[in-house]
């Protein structure tokens, strides 16, 4: 597996992430065992760096991937990556941003308790909280970064104004945003700023959650607490038009001798500014399809054919968990 150095972090980290977001309640429930396996299985291919976060099912995905990686965590911590999230809370009226000092203190401690270690290799606010100035995040953030609870600090969802805002009072050494061939926003501003700060880049959604798999049909049934089934990603007639770009990208992948999931990741690591993917399965297979994607190199002509192939594509926007209310 590649590795790449992920921006002012120095962290040494594969190119390809595993992400947890799937073993919480936002997808389904998961199989316990399934997913523990899954883990394992994104070590034994060389993955290191793993992406979870306290909201994801609010431990649960915390405490399998912690659970999962104990035998690496015991013997060598230190070629162990883990990135998880805080900043969001549930009440009665849902989820909602609370990048609080307080809030963000206890969740580091939850956080911490459910991985089962004594620090957090990077640490970010899930969310932008208006509610909140920046500059007091960011110093609660400083203070653990001090204590030694957490070793470095990035930011998820934020826009390059937001990162700014925040870098002011402590530097932002890596960023997570969604990222794929149909959702390109962060091309405009975020990417060119992070590459001229040396800012890591771990995006998400490369496979636009399905979309880009080739898995994703007009027939295609979602459970009803799996979030896509809500989403206008997977309805209407953006849909119908995307699933005929994916089809022309789909086969450009077999001329190329891979498979659509591999070209899709293939082309986000190959984005000027991209360190890492992250990808997530329930799958064996899937996950060796995806990983494999990290040993792909794709020319400048087949990025050109790329480009071509989706310049008819409609653009699409964020999951429906990028709706949290703002407080």
């Amino acid at each position: 597996m590649k590795t790449t150095t992920l921006g002012a972090t120095g962290l040494n980290v594969s190119r390809i992430a595993f992400g947890t977001w799937e073993f919480c309640s936002d997808w389904g429930r998961a199989d316990e065992d399934a997913a523990i396996a899954m883990i394992r299985h994104a070590r034994e291919l060389g993955i290191n760096f793993f992406d979870t976060a306290q909201q994801y099912g609010f431990g649960a995905s915390e405490r399998l991937l912690g659970q999962a990686l104990r035998t690496d965590l015991a013997r060598s911590r230190d070629e162990v990556v883990i990135a998880t999230k805080g900043g969001l809370r549930q009440t009665d009226d849902g989820l909602a941003r609370d990048a609080s000092p307080e809030w963000l203190r206890q969740g580091v401690h939850s956080s911490l308790s459910a991985l089962g270690v004594d620090y957090i290799d990077l640490y970010l606010v899930h969310w932008p909280d208006p509610g909140v100035p920046a500059s007091e995040t960011a110093g609660a953030l400083a203070d653990l970064l001090s204590e030694g609870k957490i070793r470095h600090v990035g930011v998820s969802n934020y826009d390059t104004a937001q990162v700014k805002e925040f870098s002011a009072t402590l530097p932002v050494e890596a960023v997570q945003p969604p990222y794929h061939l149909l959702r390109r926003d962060i091309e405009r501003d975020l990417l060119p700023y992070c590459r001229a700060n040396n800012i890591g880049v771990f995006v998400y959604g490369p496979l636009a959650h399905g979309l880009l798999t080739g898995t994703v049909g007009r027939a295609t049934k979602f459970a009803p607490d799996d979030w896509r089934a809500k989403s206008d990603i997977f309805n209407g007639d953006g849909f119908l038009k995307n699933l005929e770009v994916i089809e022309n990208l789909r086969v450009f992948a077999d001329d190329l001798g891979i498979t659509l999931s591999q070209l899709a990741i293939a082309w986000t690591l190959a984005q000027p500014g991209v360190h890492v993917a992250i990808v997530g399965a329930q799958h064996l297979g899937y996950l060796q399809d995806s990983a494999a994607a990290a040993e792909v190199t794709l020319s400048d002509a087949d990025l050109d054919a790329i480009e071509k192939i989706v310049a008819s594509a409609v653009p699409v926007g964020g999951p429906f968990p990028e709706m949290h209310n703002a407080r």
